[in-house]
Order: C-alpha cells, then sequence, then structure tokens
C-alpha cells in the first residue's frame, strides 16, 4: 500500500545531513575545478591541449553512464528507499577513485597520458553513481516545495563551506604535507578530502528520507526518455546549466594561471598560513555562500527564472570590469571575483530547485515519476559543462603559446586573461538570457503542488480500497 507522503516541515537536523553530501561532493568538484589542470600540466608535466582532448573525450561515457544511473535509481526499490542507498554503497569507491587521480606515479609521456584518461574516467563514474541518487533525492525529500527549496538552500550553504575549505587550504595542506614535493603534497591532501568525502556521504544516508513513494515503475525507458523530451523547461534548463557551468569552469580553471602568471604571485603567505591564492579562492567561496544563504529570501520575492537571468548578467558585467582591472590591484580583483560568486551561489542554488521543479511539472502533466533520470541528465549537462569550461583553458593555452613554469610572453598573457574573464562572460550572459523561454512561474507550481497533493491521497485511498 502506497504510504500518504509526510508534509511535516524537514528538521534542522536532516537538513544539515543533506548538505553535507553537496559539501562531500565539492571536495572533489572544487579541488578538480580549481587544481586539475594545473596539476596535470605543472606537476605531472601533461600538455595543455592533450589535458583539454581527455577532459572532452571522457563526457562520451558520462553520456551513456549519467541517464543509466537516473534509469537504475528509478527502479530501485529497497529498504532504504531508491535513492539513499547509493550514499551507503558507493561512498568506498568514491573515495578510493578520488585518491588514485592525483597518486601520479613515474610513467612515460604516454603512460601518464593513460593514467589521466583511465583514473579520470573511473572517478566520474563514482561521481555519477553517488551523485545522480544524491540529487534525486532532493525531489522525494519532501511533497512541499518550499522544504526542498530549504533543503536545496542548506545543500548549497554546505557546498560553498566544501568549495571554502578546498580554497582556503588545498595550497598549505599541499605545501605541508609534501615538505617541497607538489606531488606528493597533492596525493596526501586528496586523500585527506578522499576520506572525509566518505564519511559525510554516510552522514548524509543516516540523517535523511525518502517522503514520497511513487508507485511501482512500470514505463519503458523509451516512454521516460519520451516524457523527459516533452518538458520543454526542463530542456531550457539545461541549456542554461550547461552555458553557466562552463562559464564558471573557464574562469576556475583559470584562476590559478591568472595568479601565478598575470598577477606575478611566488606563493608567499600573504595572511597567516594562507598564500594570495588561498586568500583569493578563499573570498570567492564566502561570496558563493553568501549567495546561497540570501537565495531563498530573493526566491520569495522574485520569479526564480527572472532572478537567476538578473544573477548571469550581473555576473557577466562583474567580468567585464575585471578584465580592466592592472594586475596589482589584488584587492578590487579580489572583491570582483568574490562578487561574481555570490552570483553564482544564487544561481547554483536556483538551478537544483528548479530541476526538482521540473520533475514535479513532468509527474503532473504525463503521471509519470522520473526524478532519477531528469537529476541525472540534468547532472550530466553540469558535469559535460564542467568538462568543456575545464578543457577550454587547455586549447586556449595552447593555441596562445603557454610554457608552463615560465615566463610567458604577451600572447599568453592575453590568452590568461582572455579565458579569465572575457569567455566566461559571453557564456554567463547567454545562459542567463535563456531563462526568458523558461515557463514554470510560481502560479503554475502552486497549481502543481495543490493537484499532486490531491491525486497522491487518492492513490493511498485507492490502494487502501484494493488492499
Amino acid at each position: 500500500m502506497s504510504k500518504r507522503p509526510d508534509t511535516a516541515p524537514l528538521s534542522f537536523s536532516e537538513k544539515v545531513g543533506y548538505g553535507l553530501g553537496d559539501m562531500a561532493s565539492n571536495f572533489y568538484l572544487g579541488f578538480f575545478g580549481l587544481f586539475l589542470l594545473y596539476y596535470y600540466t605543472d606537476v605531472y608535466g601533461l600538455a595543455p591541449a592533450a589535458v583539454g582532448t581527455m577532459l572532452l573525450v571522457t563526457k562520451f561515457v558520462d553520456a551513456i553512464s549519467d541517464p543509466a544511473m537516473g534509469l537504475i535509481a528509478d527502479r530501485t526499490n529497497s529498504r532504504w528507499g531508491k535513492y539513499r542507498p547509493y550514499l551507503l554503497w558507493i561512498a568506498i569507491p568514491y573515495g578510493l577513485t578520488g585518491f588514485v587521480v592525483f597518486f601520479g606515479p613515474e610513467l612515460s609521456d604516454t603512460g601518464k597520458l593513460v593514467y589521466a584518461y583511465v583514473t579520470y574516467t573511473a572517478v566520474m563514474l563514482a561521481y555519477t553513481a553517488i551523485n545522480v541518487p544524491y540529487s534525486a533525492l532532493l525531489a522525494v525529500i519532501s511533497p512541499v516545495a518550499e522544504e526542498r527549496t530549504k533543503a536545496t538552500q542548506f545543500r548549497f550553504v554546505f557546498a560553498s563551506a566544501g568549495t571554502l575549505a578546498v580554497a582556503a587550504f588545498a595550497t598549505s595542506l599541499t605545501n605541508w604535507l609534501g615538505g617541497g614535493d607538489e606531488l606528493l603534497g597533492f596525493r596526501l591532501t586528496m586523500a585527506v578530502f578522499a576520506v572525509l568525502s566518505i564519511v559525510l556521504f554516510w552522514t548524509t544516508f543516516a540523517t535523511t528520507r525518502e517522503r514520497i513513494s511513487p508507485q511501482p515503475h512500470v514505463s519503458s525507458v523509451r516512454e521516460d526518455f519520451g516524457a523527459l523530451a516533452r518538458n520543454f523547461s526542463w530542456l531550457v534548463l539545461v541549456a542554461a546549466g550547461v552555458l553557466v557551468i562552463t562559464g564558471l569552469m573557464v574562469r576556475l580553471s583559470s584562476t590559478v594561471f591568472y595568479i601565478k602568471y598575470y598577477m606575478g604571485d611566488d606563493g608567499a603567505v600573504m595572511f597567516f598560513i594562507f598564500d594570495r591564492a588561498a586568500v583569493f579562492l578563499s573570498l570567492a567561496s564566502v561570496g558563493q555562500l553568501t549567495g546561497a544563504l540570501i537565495t531563498p529570501f530573493l526566491a520569495a520575492r522574485f520569479e526564480k527564472h527572472l532572478l537567476m537571468l538578473a544573477m548571469n548578467v550581473a555576473h557577466a558585467l562583474l567580468l567585464v570590469v575585471c578584465y580592466f582591472v592592472p594586475p596589482d590591484n589584488f584587492a578590487l580583483i579580489a572583491t570582483l571575483h568574490a562578487l561574481g560568486f555570490m552570483t553564482f551561489g544564487a544561481t547554483a542554488t536556483l538551478l537544483f530547485v528548479m530541476y526538482t521543479d521540473c520533475a514535479e511539472y513532468g509527474e503532473w502533466k504525463t503521471g509519470k515519476r522520473t526524478s532519477g533520470l531528469i537529476v541525472s541528465a540534468s547532472l550530466f549537462s553540469i558535469k559535460f559543462g564542467s568538462a568543456v569550461g575545464g578543457a577550454l583553458p587547455g586549447f586556449i593555452l595552447a593555441a596562445f603559446g603557454f610554457v608552463a613554469n615560465e615566463v610567458q610572453t604577451p600572447t599568453a598573457m592575453f590568452g590568461i586573461r582572455l579565458m579569465f574573464n572575457i569567455l566566461p562572460a559571453v557564456l554567463m550572459a547567454v545562459g542567463g538570457l535563456c531563462m526568458i523561454l523558461y515557463r514554470i512561474d510560481r502560479a503554475t507550481l502552486q497549481r502543481i503542488e495543490t493537484e499532486m497533493h490531491a491525486r497522491r491521497h487518492s492513490e493511498v485511498g485507492d490502494d487502501a480500497v484494493r488492499g
């Protein structure tokens, strides 16, 4: 018999527990976004263009694995629910694969590249296996849209805290644990974040519940994809997400290069134990955290899609201004960077709330709940944007004549400035403008919530009669 959905407010501990899962995710995404390209080129000795190609080629695996994981999760039935058990089962593989990416064995140039392909593919598969269910859990954690928004706020507060931890301590931990050996420092620092990630995902599993119990999944894969393709607002959101995440990752992947080569940072301590890169990245993470915190306040007063449009256009304008700031004005560049990440904190929070809104809309329209598929396809768009955003700087560095650990030519320096400011600005602006086409507004959501509440109560009554 189906259970009547529990509409009670989520407890503080459950919202915290749910948020910790994204902290675990951002230990990896933050570390990869900030340091993976730098690690591969300046530490492990791979060519920038080869790394860019690797980041793109491996996405063909994700194109299959992400939707497949969504289909599997939607069809999972266990005593822990559909999505929660994967947080328990996949946490250790997730931790191990993250560690081996930065293990850095001494191999030939070809061997190093093959090792990068294999280990990066493995960690992305583990990321898919745990993050598709984790993200889909949001759609069933409560039948009330307001409660899902609150859970999403906690999610991105802790996501920002995870990124802040990486930004603030990664370079210091690398220097301290490595004792001057940068490769060893990266290896041991990643081991710390891997262990923490395992513990955090297990905590999420232990503290959350699935409150929506859909009817048994009987539709075919073809029918599920057909329902997804008819969800126009989801298609718009995916397009916007790809563009925004690509822009963000282009900037993130460029940050270490911009600070090291354009701003002339020599790695000296600037404040307490933190070097200039750590301070710069930490301020951005504080900005992102602030953006996540203020999102519910803003979302209660403005339509979510229009708010997302405004935030992305504002971010683009900040990036354009930053392009004209001279490299010795660290304070102004850091301030503009932090303000940009404050707008992104709001954008990221809105993006995932709106994905769950699209899941509700899809069930309302078709009668089929495919939260796992919607979230997995959405997650692929984010991973695809991350891959493209991480790859483009590699190609730009190669095209503009960048040589690792050397004084850069004016042409190479222009390429670094271009990929840090102008290219992300264009992508952010176009991504924001996509939201003009988004159709799910506040009035539609209120109608969906009312009608779905009645429909689920009717299903409970029908099951009781049949029972």
